[in-house]
């Protein structure tokens, strides 16, 4: 099946928009000037940036990298389907590859990854990938619900003395920090592959990304099986109908996540019920951003306008793991430590400033590849020692 521009380009979008947000948090180190030493003005546009970043893709640019996820496991899975191969138990494989990237970017990227979430999750995949898409939608929808936050909700209601597991988060955090200014290499590197992992795995669960992610690998799968990427009238309509749905459920699920999750009058209540209606409004807002760029995609103006993002997406393993050795380089003691001087406005300049570098290296480097190095490199692993049978001849 030949590759889908517009998948490329949102893939490109999505790593983007992490490079933005991972940006201006300093990539999760929260070291910054001291406000009451910078100007006034330049406080009032560190606080517009960080608004209207975190408001455009906090929690939506991994929610669409993710859709993406369980995108190309179709792709690759009908693939081999149509040389009647079981791409299933060799994605088992790959999903492992893939924990071992993780690790590789995590070691620059003291608050854990999320490719290490996605390698784990990744095994919901595995097993529906022979179900039917009713079975497959309904799964779907019972996982984006977060049931795991409204049965701590109702057992809380059930019994008022009920309380939340204790993940010790904030505590693992906290020790990744403080060895994150220390500076030294050894405890750098050492901690955020064992405790800044298991801490970014913990976190996911309490935040209700664990499930919304194996949701979002389904909906992925569906896009996939329906073909709805590709460019035909019907699919025009069902993106243009997407975007006002979601357009429409935004409003109110934004306004219940600030009365609830913001403004919680419990620790139980924003715990639960909270982070549902924040899970749902950024599910919503999700699709207005995926939907508006499909649908514009089909533009000339804005294929030239986005361009770049296609082959900033065919590299998008290579862009997301250089990106965390890049800032962790800019950032944090080990490199230049230049986190106390970077508020928010300058963050995000050096955060473009490093994907049009990317971008530019990706544009040469796809000029003499057909893959970016770590895409390569998970290609050959995945395939290595596979055996693959062609009108009866075994070929390598």
């Amino acid at each position: 099946m030949p590759r889908i521009e517009v998948v490329d380009a949102l893939r490109g979008f999505a790593v983007m928009a992490i490079l933005f947000v991972h940006s201006i948090e300093h990539f999760i180190f929260p070291v910054y000037p001291d406000p009451a030493a910078m100007p006034a003005w330049l406080h009032v546009l560190d606080q517009g940036v960080f608004d209207v970043i975190f408001a455009l893709f906090a929690g939506k640019s991994y929610a669409i990298f993710a859709l993406l996820f369980g995108f190309t496991f179709h792709i690759q899975y009908t693939n081999q389907q149509l040389k009647g191969n079981d791409f299933g138990y060799r994605f088992l494989w790959r999903l492992l590859l893939l924990a071992g990237f993780a690790t590789i970017n995590a070691a620059f990227f003291p608050a854990g990854d999320v490719l290490l979430l996605f390698a784990i999750v990744g095994i919901f995949l595995f097993i529906v990938r022979k179900w039917s898409d009713k079975a497959v939608l309904v799964f779907a929808v019972l996982l984006l619900l977060q049931p795991i936050e409204w049965f701590h909700y109702i057992a809380s209601r059930v019994n008022p003395a009920y309380t939340l597991p204790d993940l010790g988060v904030g505590a693992m955090y906290n020790e990744v920090a403080q060895y994150t200014k220390e500076g030294n290499y050894a405890l750098f590197f050492l901690g955020n592959i064992t405790l800044g992992q298991k801490a970014s795995l913990l976190w996911a669960i309490g935040a209700g990304r664990f499930l919304q992610t194996a949701g979002l690998f389904m909906i992925g799968l569906l896009i996939g099986r329906k073909h709805l990427f590709l460019t035909s009238e019907n699919n025009n309509r069902f993106w243009i109908k997407t975007l006002i749905i979601a357009a429409l459920l935004f409003s109110p699920l934004y306004v219940l996540k600030v009365q609830v999750y913001d403004n919680g009058s419990t620790g139980m209540i924003k715990q639960t019920v909270g982070v549902v209606f924040d899970m749902w409004q950024k599910f919503a807002f999700t699709f207005v951003l995926i939907s508006s760029f499909v649908w514009l995609y089909q533009t000339d103006m804005f294929r030239k306008l986005t361009s770049g993002l296609r082959y900033y997406g065919k590299m998008s393993l290579t862009n997301y793991i250089s990106q965390s050795i890049i800032g962790a380089f800019i950032f944090f003691p080990i490199g230049l430590y230049l986190a106390p001087y970077c508020g928010y406005t300058i963050s995000l300049l050096i955060g473009i400033a490093i994907f049009i570098a990317q971008v530019r290296f990706c544009e040469w480097w796809l000029q003499t590849h057909k893959q970016g190095p770590f895409e390569s490199l998970w290609h050959k692993l995945t395939w290595l020692g596979a055996n693959r049978t062609v009108t009866g001849r075994r070929i390598t």
